[in-house]
């Protein structure tokens, strides 16, 4: 059981109570089933994370348009990902989502999901370092411990809680304000650089150029110079708001290629 986040919890509903007014009138059993509810996220074993981790994917799949297995962007993604099929015993899988907005992401039990519009204005490399970015965070946990921390600030807001044995079925409005909480989720510095040298080593294991990475870095600056940050994605978005030192991200992946003699990709090209 993670202590920190148990007084942290305690910690909540002290400061809470001492908020409150003292002519208030004060519903304990709402606020002690509030307290259950979370301390219940918390103490999730990993099985259920995992059922949890399942039933978000497979609702996210249902109420996303799938790209079919024919088109030509799920068949170009087939074809980058080939070989791209484990990180660190966590088996990946991919699908395209059919949306106007610039965003890719991973869940904790591997699933990555990419939207069209990025693949429309990215390179097969620039998808490739995107990708291996975004599979850096689920290989070390770093998207399972957001889920869990998400879960929990929804379990304060909606409820989500374990019941016994069993998970708690996710409502409509509880996958919303999960989704709210994971889109809100910040990874720190160390974490993301830690991504970027899992993707970078995870790409050339997989035969893959690892020049992907920077590459797919630089795009993403690009589009963020382009369009203006009123405009871009929540994926541009989350990437620029707590990491604005993208140029130091870039220029480690440049000197890690260079220094290790791997020859730049001379022509990219976004072939469907």
């Amino acid at each position: 059981m993670n202590i920190g986040y148990l007084n942290g919890i305690f910690l909540f509903f002290c400061l809470l109570c001492t908020t409150i007014s003292a002519n208030a009138q004060i519903n304990w059993s709402r606020m002690l089933g509030g307290a259950t509810k979370a301390f219940q996220a918390v103490t999730l074993t990993d099985e259920q994370m995992a059922e949890y981790v399942r039933e978000y994917v497979q609702k996210l799949d249902a109420t996303n348009q799938i790209c079919p297995s024919g088109s030509t962007y799920a068949v170009r993604l087939n074809r980058l990902t080939q070989g791209l099929t484990d990180a660190d015993g966590i088996p990946l899988n991919f699908k395209v989502y059919q949306k106007k907005e610039l965003n890719a992401f991973a869940c904790a039990d591997g699933s990555v999901r990419v939207y069209s519009a990025l693949m429309d204005v990215m390179t097969d490399e620039e998808l490739l370092g995107v990708i291996g970015h975004e599979i850096g965070h689920v290989a070390h946990r770093d998207s399972k411990r957001s889920f869990r921390t998400a879960l929990l600030t929804s379990a304060l807001k909606d409820g989500i809680s374990s019941s016994s044995d069993r998970i708690a079925v996710l409502t409509d409005s509880q996958l919303g304000a999960l989704t709210e909480a994971m889109v809100n989720a910040h990874y720190s510095q160390k974490q993301e650089c830690a991504a970027d040298d899992y993707g970078y080593e995870f790409l050339k294991k997989a035969g893959k150029n690892p020049w992907a990475m920077a590459l797919s870095f630089r795009k993403l600056k690009q589009l963020q110079n382009d369009t203006g940050t009123s405009q871009v994605g929540a994926f541009l978005n989350q990437l620029f708001s707590t990491h604005p030192d993208l140029d130091m991200r870039i220029q480690r992946m440049e000197e890690r290629a260079e220094r290790e003699k791997i020859t730049k990709p001379m022509r990219t090209l976004r072939i469907r």
